[in-house]
C-alpha cells in the first residue's frame, strides 16, 4: 500500500512547507462529503500520529491514516494547471466515479 506524489507535486509541498516555516509533511486523509460521497482532504502536519502510516516520495513525506489508506492506496497527487487554475490532482485508481464538480468521489 502506497501514495506517491509526482516531481511537481513535491516542489509545491516543500515550497508550502518552506513557506509556513516547516513541517513534517503533508496529510492525505478522505472525508465523507459531497454528492458523490467522499472527498480529499489536505493539510500540513507537525508530526505523524499513531494512525498515520508514513510514505517518502520525491524527497517530501506524505501521510495518510489507516482508515483513509484502502481508499486512496495507489494514488499518485500531481500538481497540474488547467487554464487560469493550478492545484493538486488526484490520481486514484480506487475512484469509481466522481461528481460533475470534481470535488467528491466515490470507490
Amino acid at each position: 500500500m502506497t501514495v506517491t506524489v509526482t516531481a511537481k507535486a513535491a516542489r509545491q509541498i516543500s515550497k508550502a512547507l518552506a513557506q509556513r516555516g516547516g513541517g513534517y509533511g503533508l496529510r492525505v486523509a478522505v472525508k465523507t462529503s459531497g454528492c458523490s460521497g467522499y472527498a480529499y482532504a489536505l493539510e500540513f502536519a507537525d508530526a505523524p500520529t499513531d494512525t498515520d502510516l508514513s510514505f517518502e516520495t520525491e524527497g517530501v513525506r506524505v501521510l495518510v491514516d489507516a482508515q483513509s489508506l484502502p481508499m486512496v492506496d495507489g494514488t499518485q497527487l500531481d500538481w497540474v494547471r488547467e487554464g487560469l487554475n493550478e492545484g493538486f490532482k488526484f490520481n486514484n485508481p480506487n475512484a469509481a466515479g466522481t461528481c460533475g464538480c470534481g470535488e467528491s468521489f466515490t470507490v
